[in-house]
């Protein structure tokens, strides 16, 4: 039976929490999910402000109705969807390794 937070005592999260594996842990999670929050945002503000200050640029047609907004707008969907695969196969390669030793060493000192 695995181990769970319940079954743990606060000595053995507080060995965990301070470890070099979990600091590793924490410091690749943070290094991929700050930037790319921060690039998602900055591309959302982006496309915000146009719409509300370049009403000629975004209604540029490029085919039939199609304007450059409507463009834009879908963008934003396929960006989202992209930084999602780019997550998980970052978390698949970098945090997903050390998780498991992690929760090895964890799953095999509660026993």
């Amino acid at each position: 039976m695995a181990a769970t937070e319940h079954d743990l005592g606060h000595e053995e999260w507080t060995r965990v929490h301070s470890s070099p594996e979990f600091a590793q842990l924490r410091r690749r999670l943070r290094g991929f999910v700050f930037p790319m929050t921060a690039l998602f945002l900055g591309w959302y503000l982006l496309y915000v402000l146009l719409a509300d200050y370049a009403h000629e640029f975004m209604s540029t047609k490029l085919v039939g109705n199609f304007n450059v907004g409507l463009l834009l707008g879908l963008l934003q969907f396929v960006s989202t969807f992209l930084i999602t695969g780019l997550y998980v196969r970052f978390a698949n390669r970098k945090l997903d390794p050390i998780a498991d030793r992690i929760r090895e060493d964890v799953e095999g000192g509660a026993r």
